[in-house]
C-alpha cells in the first residue's frame, strides 16, 4: 500500500498510513452515527412518549464525552485523507473532479451539522420543555440523517469519487 503525504510552503501534515487514518475514521463514524441512531430510535420514542427532556439531557450528558471527541477525530482525519488524496483547502467546493467533491459534500453536510448543533445549544436546549420536544427531534432527526448521508457519501471515495459532470 502507498503511503501518501502531502507537504506545502503553508502546511506540513506528516505521513501516515492512509489505512491507520481511515481506520480511525470509521471508528469515529461508528460512534457519531451510532450514538445518533440510538439517540433517534431508541431514547427519543421514549422522551416524546413520556414527554420527558429529562431523559434527553441525561443520554446526551453522557454521549457527548464520547460523540463530540469522534467527531473531532472524523474532521482531523477526514481533512487529513483529502490532503494525502491531493484534495487541499485550495480546491475545496469547486467540485471540480470525483473525489474532490466528495470532499467537499462531507464538508459542507458537516458544516449544516453544526448550524443543527449550534441552533440546537444556542435556543433549543436552554429552553427545552416537554412543548418543545418536537423541535429537539426535529434537530435530532436532522444530525442522523446528516451524519448517514456523510458516510454514504464517504464510501463513494472507494469508488473514484462522485462525477457530477
Amino acid at each position: 500500500m502507498k503511503n501518501y503525504s502531502y507537504e506545502d510552503q503553508e502546511l506540513k501534515i506528516p505521513a501516515m498510513s492512509h489505512h491507520l487514518l481511515l481506520i480511525l475514521h470509521l471508528l469515529g463514524s461508528a460512534i457519531w452515527v451510532g450514538g445518533h441512531l440510538i439517540l433517534s430510535f431508541i431514547i427519543l420514542p421514549e422522551v416524546l412518549r413520556k414527554k420527558n427532556p429529562e431523559i434527553l439531557l441525561k443520554f446526551e450528558k453522557k454521549y457527548e464525552r464520547i460523540g463530540l471527541p469522534a467527531l473531532l477525530v472524523m474532521v482531523i482525519t477526514g481533512i487529513w485523507m483529502a490532503y494525502q488524496l491531493g484534495v487541499n483547502a485550495g480546491r475545496w467546493f469547486h467540485f471540480a473532479d470525483p473525489v474532490e467533491t466528495v470532499v467537499s459534500l462531507k464538508l459542507s453536510l458537516l458544516f449544516i451539522t453544526v448550524l443543527f448543533a449550534l441552533s440546537a445549544n444556542i435556543f433549543v436546549l436552554p429552553k427545552l420543555r416537554p412543548q418543545s420536544l418536537s423541535v429537539m427531534a426535529f434537530h435530532i432527526w436532522s444530525v442522523t440523517l446528516l451524519g448517514a448521508a456523510m458516510m454514504v457519501v464517504g464510501s463513494f471515495v472507494r469508488f473514484g469519487g462522485i462525477n457530477l459532470q
